[in-house]
């Protein structure tokens, strides 16, 4: 019998080094703190702040207009993603919120509603599509729009509930400073596709690794500050656990209604493939970028932890789901002329 390697048996149910190094980050911020706390020009924090800056410009350097403006034909598919990612999922929690909320539990039901404001991902979202043979086309259109129009809605949709909560948050600043950390830089990145776009194709593998080094480093700062405030001195293993029981309901529910609102519609196949996992998913690169703009350093920590855990519970569950649906049925006469390359970077 052939020997499998620990990797690859992780790899099998979604686990990668990316999500083992996510609990690492934790943990080191649990012990060795004080790098982590440092301000300045220099200081680890400043640092995540230029490297989100060349993520938004390299993902605006892999984008090509003449592709997103093929993907807007098919406008059914992108406002059920659209309606699900922005609408359906704070609907959702909100509905939950009497069942959730208590003065202890406050800041970690911010969290949780953080991760149902947020836009859905880029690259994690096409690689599903495309293993369970899906539309590429619009799951990269619906993907990337979802990421540029998170930069507006995400802070539209914390404003109502910060405001409620303590009658000041400053909206325009908010989205003023993230126009600047990632729409100028995709924009940027955009209108140099033409003549760069081979760069970031050449070394999309060291890209990728930069942008999980930045996320690792966003997360380890954020949690330095919660870990030296003791923030999550409230929260028992079983607390966590049953965060991480809700994310996964969160998820299936999520998923079921579109896939029920899909069928409704008769989408083919392919794009109800591709309704379901760009609806369904939450990015961690913009829920890591904003939370350091929407929240003081001193709750980034327990904010982020809904979203840690939803990111890694949506791979390994949709990557389970993606090979099931290989052999769903009936299956649509395949299209791949002017499927793209899929990139896989950290998951935007």
């Amino acid at each position: 019998m052939a020997k499998v390697s620990l990797g690859t048996l992780l790899a099998r149910v979604g686990l990668d080094w990316f999500i083992l190094a996510l609990l690492g980050m934790i943990g080191l911020a649990r012990l060795w703190p004080e790098p982590g706390l440092g301000d300045g020009p220099l200081s680890l924090s400043a640092l995540t702040n230029y490297g989100v800056s060349l993520i938004f410009f390299f993902y605006g350097l892999r984008l090509n207009v003449e592709q997103l403006k093929a993907g807007l034909r098919n406008y059914r598919l992108h406002l059920l993603i659209h309606l699900t990612t922005f609408v359906l999922f704070p609907a959702l929690v909100l509905g939950a919120r009497a069942l959730l909320v208590s003065p202890e539990t406050m800041l970690l039901w911010t969290g949780i509603f953080y991760v149902a404001a947020l836009p859905s991902t880029v690259s994690s979202s096409v690689v599903m599509v495309s293993i369970a043979e899906g539309n590429i086309p619009a799951a990269i259109f619906n993907a990337s729009i979802s990421s540029l129009i998170g930069v507006f809605i995400t802070p539209i949709w914390m404003s109502a509930l910060l405001s409620a909560s303590n009658g000041q948050f400053d909206l325009q600043g908010v989205i003023l400073k993230l126009s600047v950390q990632v729409i100028v830089p995709v924009v940027l990145g955009l209108l140099l596709n033409k003549r760069l776009g081979w760069f970031s194709e050449r070394y999309k593998t060291a890209l990728r690794y930069f942008d999980q080094l930045t996320i690792l480093l966003i997360v380890y700062t954020a949690f330095c500050e919660s870990f030296t405030l003791n923030l999550f001195r409230g929260y028992s293993a079983l607390d966590l656990l049953a965060l991480a029981g809700g994310m996964l309901l969160l998820f299936f529910v999520v998923f079921f209604v579109v896939m029920l609102v899909s069928r409704l519609l008769h989408f083919s196949r392919e794009d109800r493939i591709t309704a379901l996992f760009c609806g369904s998913k939450k990015s961690l690169v913009q829920g890591s970028v904003m939370a350091k703009v929407l929240f003081p350093p001193t709750a980034a920590g327990v904010v982020l932890l809904p979203i840690m855990m939803y990111h890694a519970l949506q791979l390994i569950v949709a990557s389970i789901l993606a090979k099931a649906m290989i052999n769903w049925h009936p299956k649509s006469p395949p299209n791949r002329a002017n499927a793209p390359q899929v990139v896989t970077d950290s998951e935007m």
